[in-house]
């Protein structure tokens, strides 16, 4: 028996400052506060259901993932990557690595302000066979 949800919800990211973490997704993923208290917000992304947990730390552990790789956003048009990239490097992002997995689907690897990997890629609908 599996249990029943409704898919992945949050993602919680332990930063050194929670303001200029806010100001990066905000700038470049366009991110908006859905809850705010003490030193934690809870920012979403416009057009989704997902929650970015930013949560202010001195702790050792900000900026390493301890096993997760990377987390990602997936683009609606492939074209929009170049204008990723520039919302990226704009915001104070570094650029880790760009290209095409396969013709059509391109994709950015950077780091945030703390550090983190975050990919953005496009990904093209399966084709359904008849």
């Amino acid at each position: 028996m599996s249990v029943e949800t409704m898919g992945l919800t949050h993602l919680a990211l332990a930063v050194r400052d929670v303001e200029r973490s806010l100001r990066f997704y905000e700038q470049v993923f366009g991110a908006r506060v859905g809850w705010r208290g003490g030193r934690s917000v809870q920012i979403n992304t416009p057009g989704s259901n997902d929650v970015i947990v930013l949560e202010e730390s001195t702790s050792e552990e900000v900026g390493r993932s301890a096993g997760v790789g990377h987390f990602g956003f997936r683009l609606v048009r492939p074209e929009d990557i170049e204008a990723a990239i520039a919302a990226v490097s704009e915001a104070g992002g570094k650029i880790e690595d760009h290209g095409e997995f396969e013709p059509g689907e391109p994709y950015v690897f950077f780091r945030d302000p703390d550090g983190y990997v975050v990919e953005v890629w496009y990904e093209k609908e399966p084709s359904s066979s008849g």
